[in-house]
């Protein structure tokens, strides 16, 4: 995710880390859910990939609140809350409904003239029913019986994308024995639906185009990731809280069956694309609880921005944690100077990676699955679906992000070293790694 001026969209919006962006095995090898047809009401109905590790998934979302901290956007309500959804490896299933992708109401937003599909995919606004669409997750299924509590890793969204828009690999991860746990940054996301029924939208838009001057630009984007930061710090406060016994859930909502002492958060990683891939990196470097992390397309080069680095003043002194990077043919530490700062400066283990056609963030969102979905059933053209992810064959990126991404954990939060990650392989001829 480099930084660019998109006019088009948000004006001085900046598309980048702060605002919304614009031979691996064969796709028989993989268990694919069927693609959906469009409705009778004639709308598009969407499938996701089916996770491929050996447990079911489980879902529950949690509604946080942190009366110590004040909300850094709006003056009501007064305090920070959060929404945030566990996903973990699950058993009892069949007595639990699979959860949505995105719940009615953010839906319907996402979907919208003003949400996220349409700005930022050209989507036809109201042609997609995202509400329909189901995710893995069996809602509020006990945790599997474990021998040890399992590793916890958290996901971070992309400025301007919900927490939702990386399902695919978040509930993979949890098929293979993972607790993930995915964070709304609230007013940050484009939408976040509250227990209530509230969908507050993002306010990223709003103020960027605020912003005069580029000490605005850099105070406005000095916001969003202290913001970030503190988020991630009070999530993983709440889940120390949840894993003793404690109901974190704002108004004590029913919890999973097991899900006390069922986290190994001394072995807790953190990964996310383009913003949350930064928030990942310096929340590492803040917090030592993060272990190891991963950057999907993130980078902090922006033209109107006085100080980048000073956003992210981890790749001035690097980091000794592992860490890695994806991107695409045009983001690595050859190409962006943060990254080849921070490249340079850590003593961690670390690799560069990116998928051969990928283009940006995009190409490891659940844009990957879908985009191609909606072009088949509106008869949108190639183009449509090579704009939005590039030239990326969608089940071969799937599988290999998901493969990666598991890898990397498994390597330093479990201790198994499945040799993904030594290097180039004709088993995963669509990865490059930059030496």
């Amino acid at each position: 995710m480099v930084w660019r001026v998109r006019k088009a969209l948000f004006a001085s919006l900046i598309v980048g880390c702060l605002t919304v962006a614009s031979a691996a095995p064969s796709s028989a090898s993989r268990n694919v859910a069927p693609q959906a047809q469009p409705g009778a009401d004639g709308l598009t109905r969407l499938t996701l990939p089916v996770p491929t590790g050996p447990y079911p998934v489980g879902t529950v979302d949690l509604h946080l609140i942190d009366r110590s901290r004040a909300n850094p956007w709006t003056a009501t309500p007064a305090y920070r809350e959060l929404m945030v959804s566990l996903w973990y490896p699950a058993g009892d299933v069949g007595r639990f409904p699979r959860a949505p992708h995105m719940l009615p109401g953010a839906a319907a937003h996402f979907g919208s003239a003003a949400g996220s599909g349409s700005s930022l995919y050209g989507i036809p606004a109201e042609s997609v029913d995202f509400a329909a669409t189901r995710s893995s997750g069996h809602q509020g299924a006990p945790v599997a019986r474990h021998k040890r509590p399992y590793p916890v890793v958290l996901y971070s969204s992309g400025a301007g994308d919900p927490r939702t828009w990386g399902t695919t690999v978040v509930q993979d991860l949890a098929s293979r024995g993972y607790v993930v746990v995915t964070i709304d940054h609230t007013y940050d996301s484009s939408e976040v639906e509250f227990p209530d029924g509230r969908i507050v939208g993002g306010l990223l838009a709003q103020l960027f185009q605020q912003a005069q001057q580029p000490d605005d630009f850099q105070t406005l984007a000095a916001r969003i990731f202290d913001a970030r930061v503190a988020d991630t710090r009070f999530v993983l406060d709440q889940l120390a809280a949840l894993d003793r016994g404690t109901n974190p859930d704002a108004a004590g909502r029913p919890l999973p069956g097991g899900v006390a002492g069922a986290l190994d958060l001394r072995r807790t990683g953190m990964f996310g694309v383009s913003a949350g891939g930064l928030t990942a990196f310096r929340a590492m470097d803040e917090d030592a609880r993060i272990k190891a992390a991963i950057d999907i397309g993130g980078s902090i080069e922006s033209p109107i921005i006085p100080n980048p680095i000073q956003l992210w003043p981890v790749a001035q002194h690097g980091l000794d944690q592992p860490f890695m990077f994806m991107g695409d043919p045009g983001t690595d530490h050859h190409q962006m100077p943060s990254w080849k700062m921070l490249w340079d400066n850590s003593s961690g283990w670390h690799v560069d990676l990116h998928l051969n056609g990928a283009k940006g963030e995009d190409s490891y969102k659940d844009a990957v699955p879908l985009i191609p979905q909606i072009a088949r059933q509106l008869g949108l053209p190639d183009s449509f679906v090579t704009q939005a992810i590039g030239s990326v064959d969608p089940t071969t990126a799937v599988h290999t992000e998901e493969t990666f991404v598991a890898a990397f954990f498994d390597r330093w939060l479990r201790g198994r070293d499945g040799h993904v990650l030594d290097g180039p392989s004709p088993r995963f001829a669509d990865v490059t790694f930059v030496p």
